[in-house]
């Protein structure tokens, strides 16, 4: 292919001559000053996202598009705010606001669809309008409730668990649920925790509650349907699970909260984060974690990513690494 390939055709550009002939109006209104007066759109991304992955069709929803005060502390609280700011800047981010993703992914095998993850819902940590969207961002994206037929938790935390539940119903009728077995009896129990992992506690059996009899229970190794195989990931939480989906040939990693910032997880997997519950093992699973997808180069969906939160781990040197985000690998 040479750039003669990518020059326009006599016969095209004689085509675009006669086209803009035909429409002086709409050339007017691109030039004229008066455009300039026109009313502000405000800033908009999308909220759905899809790309295939062998024969496994792969959904995103946009549960938030919220941004809060960090990555320091949330990220780095074992490190020193400068060097926390100092990376910011260095990547030319802001250095006191970031805007995490919240992504539920939707899987749709052929034989059945499941979600990963549920969002924030009525009661996560993204209260409503700023979070909460799944429910709203189903249809749009093609989906009813009633077609999920599996919902996957990954960890039993408020913005993963929040939208099982909507109007006091759960909203995926016809579904089964599965989460890791050490995850759902940490957090389950009545009268276990207190302080702020009792609230957390108390949304989890909130939005559980009604679906009890409807869990299927998951140790490490165990596969969710075909293709689709718990991993172990604990730290974040105390049963917290990362799965490996795999369809003719081709595969995708999906880690749940493994990052909670597309530059200080990835940069230093040892700062901790504040939401993990074992610190100190957290940052041994985010460094494994990490050099496994750089090693294997295989995508992975990181659901506090920015959206669409697809995209590979690089290494950087013996200890960090960096997020390169998808652009083009999986599309049709």
């Amino acid at each position: 292919m040479s750039i003669a390939d990518f020059r326009p055709s006599r016969r095209q550009m004689l085509g675009s001559a006669a086209l803009l002939a035909a429409a002086p109006l709409g050339l007017d209104a691109v030039l004229s000053p008066a455009g300039a007066k026109a009313g502000k759109l405000g800033p908009w991304q999308p909220r759905h996202w899809r790309y295939k992955v062998g024969g496994f069709e792969m959904t995103v929803i946009a549960d938030s598009e919220v941004f809060i005060d960090g990555p320091y502390p949330i990220i780095g609280a074992n490190a020193n705010e400068a060097d926390v700011r100092k990376l910011m800047r260095e990547n030319l981010l802001p250095e006191g606001r970031y805007q995490p993703g919240f992504t539920p992914t939707l899987i749709n095998t052929g034989r059945e669809v499941v979600l990963f993850d549920t969002g924030n819902g009525e009661n996560g940590f993204v209260p409503r309008p700023n979070g909460g969207w799944l429910a709203a961002g189903l249809a749009p994206a093609g989906f009813k409730p009633e077609d999920i037929d599996v919902v996957v938790l990954s960890h039993g935390h408020p913005d993963h668990v929040g939208g099982l539940m909507e109007g006091g119903k759960p909203l995926f009728p016809n579904a089964r649920y599965v989460i890791g077995q050490v995850e759902y009896d940490f957090w389950a129990p009545e009268g276990k925790h207190t302080g702020d992992l009792e609230k957390f506690a108390a949304v989890f059996r909130t939005n559980t509650k009604a679906i009890a009899g409807k869990f299927t229970f998951l140790k490490p190794g165990d596969d969710v349907v075909p293709g689709i195989r718990a991993v172990e990931a604990y730290g974040h939480t105390p049963g917290h699970l990362n799965f490996h989906i795999e369809s003719e040939g081709q595969a995708i990693y999906f880690w749940g909260d493994c990052a909670h910032h597309q530059v200080a997880s990835l940069a230093e997997p040892g700062w901790h984060c504040v939401f993990d519950s074992d610190k100190e093992q957290a940052a041994k699973t985010r460094k494994r974690v990490y050099d496994m997808l750089a090693t294997e180069r295989i995508p992975v969906i990181g659901y506090h990513m920015p959206f669409p939160s697809v995209g590979y781990i690089e290494r950087r040197g013996n200890t960090a690494y960096s997020w390169l985000a998808h652009t083009y690998q999986l599309n049709p």
